[in-house]
């Protein structure tokens, strides 16, 4: 965190517990999409754990049909230090370990050293599958669930 956290006590061993134990998906990429931090609630949402994910690229969650369109997103947030949807949670497709399909909102971010220079990208979210499945069978064959449409 830069500058003063409010919290006296505050220091690393804190931040990576909150990362470790917080509820959402936690995901850091270094600027070569290898996944460098994977929390809890990432294990919870995709089916792997840390230690199958730490090293490797974020190809293991991406559906192989998306995954051109994300490395063309990702290098150039990477390389222009902004991300398209900077402050918006968007719906997007993802695979879990099992292979099934998921929906995971997230927000996107870059993560800046102290000298300005990006090291990499950090995502936030949570798994709505389960309310993205019940919702479709409720919409008429015309209208297509909110999540659907921002997954697309």
């Amino acid at each position: 965190m830069a500058g003063n956290s409010g919290f006296p006590e505050a220091n690393s061993d804190l931040f990576e517990a909150i990362v470790a134990q917080a509820p959402d998906v936690i995901i850091f990429a270094d600027c070569q999409g290898m996944i460098r931090v994977w929390n809890h609630g990432a294990e919870t949402v995709f089916g792997f754990a840390a230690s199958e994910v730490l090293g490797e690229s974020l190809d293991v969650i991406i559906p192989e049909r998306l995954r051109k369109a994300h490395w063309d997103g990702f290098h150039k947030a990477i390389d222009s230090g902004q991300t398209k949807h900077r402050n918006k949670v968007l719906t997007t497709r993802s695979v879990h370990k099992d292979g099934s399909k998921l929906y995971v909102e997230l927000s996107f971010g870059l993560v800046k050293n102290g000298s300005g220079l990006v090291v990499g990208s950090l995502a936030i979210g949570r798994d709505c599958t389960a309310r993205h499945l019940k919702a479709v069978p409720a919409q008429s064959s015309q209208t297509a669930s909110p999540c659907a449409k921002q997954a697309e």
